[in-house]
């Protein structure tokens, strides 16, 4: 029995990827909203981008020695399972140390391990799923959790009904009333108001295809007169600006990262963007139409399965990976200049944002802490 006297102690994990923490630091905010002395401890997988970005959000961040698999047979894969052994103890002593009064999973290498441990010495615990289609650590866990909170309706199927609660997935809330913000937005990029605007993101890490895409019709979008926000992601950051040499880049702002998003998505008319879980709830609070290239790099192809959602809502356009190079900019011109289609997608995709996704996660956790009286 949990001590509610003394102040909440939340333990968090998720990582990898930005699509699994920046939902938990959405969560940890309005946690710590709410309850201002609580401490909140997050836990990561060493060497990837949460041991940076939870640090960045003012949070203290601890890291277990975990990775996922590989597709082909590798030593990192035959070592596998001790690594998770390994990462499972160090994460039981984690939880046992810092006696949480609950714990949040949102996905990544070490959220496996550590709801593993909580949910074996009893701590009230929940997961954030925030896929269309739940991943196997989710899946094997959803038994054991007290609460799932997820994304998309139908996730039955994963997971047992009398636990699963359709929030949403939680995101930055300055991203609401943007239209409020499209003068700001313009001034801030040195834009035009009378001219149409692309944003082309490719995550947090970039996006290979979409870059090759954009590039090999680059000329065309340059004779187009569009202004044009581009993420390249970090890792094609100075390749990109290498083969821009020489190019009429006026109507262009290229970045590696981009982190006022809301003034990014207030400048934007139509946004080119991987189908991540992330990505797409931003998309639906901005109401921004959208052409999604779904990564087929990623596990159990969740960014097909999140993109085709929301195109049988008509609420965005699709294009293939293997069909990027061949149509991604003439779809992304198309769709600028078509008033109607944009609106409809607009409506549409509006329809399907959850703007209240991490107080009624962070309600739930409130909850799942309080029937332990």
């Amino acid at each position: 029995m949990v001590n509610l006297k003394e102040p909440y102690r939340l333990i968090i994990s998720g990582g990898g990827t930005g699509g699994h923490i920046f939902p938990a630091i959405a969560i940890a905010n309005t946690f710590k909203d709410r309850h201002r002395d609580a401490e909140i401890l997050f836990v990561g997988a060493t060497g990837k981008m949460e041991m940076t970005k939870v640090p960045e959000a003012g949070y203290k961040i601890t890291g277990l020695s975990v990775s996922g698999l590989q597709r082909k047979l590798t030593l990192s894969n035959l070592l596998f399972p001790f690594k998770l052994m390994a990462s499972y103890y160090r994460a039981l002593r984690i939880v046992k140390r810092f006696k949480p009064h609950a714990v949040v999973g949102t996905g990544g290498y070490a959220s496996g391990p550590v709801l593993l441990a909580s949910t074996r010495i009893g701590v009230p615990s929940l997961i954030q799923e925030q896929n269309s289609s739940a991943g196997l650590t989710n899946k094997r866990l959803g038994g054991k959790v007290q609460k799932i909170c997820v994304a998309y309706s139908g996730m039955e199927k994963f997971f047992p009904k009398e636990k699963v609660l359709l929030t949403g997935n939680p995101v930055r809330d300055d991203i609401l009333a943007l239209e409020a913000k499209r003068s700001s937005a313009l001034i801030h990029f040195a834009f035009t108001p009378n001219e149409k605007t692309l944003l082309i993101l490719g995550g947090s890490l970039g996006a290979r295809t979409i870059n090759e895409s954009v590039m090999s019709s680059i000329d065309k979008l340059i004779d187009a007169r569009v202004q044009v926000i581009w993420q390249t992601g970090k890792m094609y950051f100075e390749s990109i600006r290498a083969q821009m040499t020489g190019k009429n880049l006026n109507r262009f702002r290229i970045y590696d990262f981009l982190k006022r998003m809301d003034l990014v998505y207030a400048a934007s008319d139509v946004v080119i963007s991987r189908a991540g879980a992330l990505s797409i709830s931003e998309l639906c609070l901005a109401r921004r139409p959208a052409i999604l290239i779904p990564s087929p790099n990623v596990a159990e192809d969740h960014q097909t399965k999140n993109a085709m959602a929301l195109v049988k809502e008509n609420a965005a356009v699709m294009i293939l990976d293997s069909e990027g190079r061949m149509d991604l900019v003439d779809a992304a011109l198309k769709l600028l200049y078509d008033k109607q289609r944009c609106d409809n997608l607009k409506e549409n995709i509006g329809r399907l944002g959850k703007p209240n996704a991490a107080v009624d996660i962070v309600e739930e956790i409130e909850k799942l802490i309080n029937a332990t009286e």
